[in-house]
């Protein structure tokens, strides 16, 4: 199975591959069902060691009625991974490329770029990123798909794409607090996405690139590092 399928009115949807698909959805609930058979010996053992605490939960299962507490913590086990399948699934970026725009649909949500705002698309390690005509930032996509089916996805319907990376890459200065050459409110943006980044808060380092934008300012990260420059707002 191609992890590239032909979409609806000529377009191209790049996703997970086949096979990873079937790994995760066959695997995920094989190994949660392995690790379900495997809990009742395990608990056994624990509630008969002396030196191991006695705790409710394992005592619970270890006086489970058998064979149904074998079986309950199997299908507990199964449903475990299937949960774990249905995460992992969520998480993974498609893409459909289209001859009028692009969608990008991750957990059920999809946004939709219009191909004539679209200047550049490129690969920044394990993001796909998307640039207007302005030098604004469309998308910044973290995305385990291959870059050469992102490639072909993208050259197959006349993007712009370029396979040397970020053409404004010369332009990115390392970000340092009350930096004088940004406009105003852009350093107290930073500042707070910088804390962000050190905490691991996804959703507010989207949320204040996307403020960032609004000043004209685009940011990427390296090594919890922020690096910014300028783009031209309106165009």
């Amino acid at each position: 199975m191609n992890a590239t399928t032909n979409g609806p009115g000529g377009g191209t949807v790049v996703g997970r591959p086949g096979w990873e698909a079937v790994l995760v959805w066959v695997g995920f609930p094989v190994l949660g069902a392995l690790a379900g058979l495997g809990v009742g010996p395990l608990a056994d053992w624990a509630v008969d060691t002396s030196w191991i605490p006695d705790f409710g939960p394992i005592r619970f299962i270890a006086e489970l009625p058998q064979p149904g507490g074998t079986i309950a913590t199997i299908a507990a086990g199964a449903v475990l991974g299937v949960v774990l399948a249905l995460t992992a699934e969520g998480e993974v970026l498609r893409v459909g490329v289209g001859p009028s725009a692009v969608t990008l649909t991750r957990d059920g949500k999809t946004r939709t770029i219009a191909r004539g705002d679209v200047s550049a698309v490129f690969t920044d390690r394990k993001e796909l990123v998307l640039v207007s005509r302005s030098g604004l930032e469309l998308a910044r996509e973290k995305s385990d798909l291959a870059a050469d089916r992102l490639a072909a996805a993208f050259t197959g319907q006349g993007y712009p794409w370029r396979p040397e990376g970020d053409p404004h890459r010369d332009q990115y200065r390392r970000w340092v607090p009350d930096e004088p050459e940004l406009p105003a409110g852009a350093n107290a943006v930073l500042r707070a996405r910088a804390t962000a980044l050190e905490k691991g808060e996804h959703g507010d380092l989207v949320e204040l690139r996307d403020e960032l934008g609004k000043l004209g300012i685009v940011v990427r990260d390296q090594d919890k590092r922020q690096y910014w420059r300028r783009a031209r707002i309106g165009g």
